[in-house]
């Protein structure tokens, strides 16, 4: 971790297009957080990248221009920060789908940003187990994640009406997660 921040950009998805998606509740307070630190933050949906299910046959024809598109956004941005809803114990198809494509991008797009994770789910372990999954995932493909791991749950009673964690150590986990992302850097790789 380098001693003082400098001025960051951040680019904030969520792995849900659900409406009224808690994950999305966690990614606009994230997104908030972010920018109260001085991080000029981008606000991005996945539903805005078009790509079909990953197939190579698909490839070799035509990559998707949501996935070059979004691929850019990965690399011209120093933070990215995803919340992700867990299915089944694992990652959702969306997100899952949304990195085989961008893994395939040239130059990789996991090797600029400093990446943090976070996730709501009903269950009191908040996502925990995709988390996990995505770490694993977004590591062996060079990203580099903030320790943090922001697990929220249950998701009924995780927020205020104005979007904002009601418990205080979640609360305390945002802050840290905001520290680390501000901080760390990949020192020009």
């Amino acid at each position: 971790m380098s001693d003082t921040p400098f001025p960051k950009t951040a680019v904030t998805l969520c792995g849900s297009l659900r409406r009224g998606s808690v994950n999305e509740i966690l990614r606009r307070h994230v997104s908030r957080e972010l920018r109260a630190a001085g991080v000029d933050v981008t606000d991005l949906s996945l539903g805005d990248f078009e790509m079909p299910i990953f197939n190579e046959d698909l490839e070799a024809e035509h990559t998707p221009e949501g996935a070059g598109r979004l691929a850019e956004a990965f690399r011209s941005h120093d933070i990215v920060f995803l919340a992700t809803p867990e299915y089944n114990g694992g990652l959702p198809p969306l997100v899952v789908n949304t990195i085989a494509w961008l893994s395939r991008q040239k130059p990789s797009p996991f090797r600029h940003a400093v990446f943090g994770i976070g996730g709501v789910s009903s269950g009191k372990y908040g996502t925990i187990w995709a988390q996990s999954h995505l770490r694993e995932s977004l590591t062996k493909i060079g990203a580099l994640v903030v320790p943090t791991l922001l697990g929220v749950g249950p998701d009924s009673t995780a927020f205020d009406a104005d979007g904002a964690p009601v418990e205080p150590a979640i609360k305390s986990k945002v802050g840290q997660m905001v520290r680390e992302l501000t901080h760390f850097s990949r020192g020009g790789i």
